[in-house]
């Protein structure tokens, strides 16, 4: 059910969510707020962005919105690409 978008470049962010039920991890990525995509949507990227930089730190990378078999949709950037640490 993969959608065919382009890819794009988003800015997002690294937060920890109130709710965790059903997630991994204290740390996520999101949309950052004010940008094309609800900053509700689940980014899936490099753990490095979660893992190596303070909470609260903007990146840009290379991403397009998709959606999983049973119709969530989420923005995806290949963990092997190079992303842009924003200050």
């Amino acid at each position: 059910m993969a959608q065919d978008n382009p890819y794009e470049y988003v800015i997002v962010e690294s937060f920890v969510p109130e709710q965790t039920s059903g997630l991994r991890g204290k740390v996520h990525i999101r949309p950052a707020p004010g940008g094309k995509y609800p900053a509700d949507l689940h980014v899936e990227c490099s753990k490095k962005l979660s893992k190596d930089f303070p909470v609260g730190t903007r990146f840009k990378l290379w991403a397009k919105l998709t959606d999983r078999a049973d119709g969530g949709e989420y923005l995806y950037s290949s963990f092997r690409w190079k992303f842009e640490v924003l200050s």
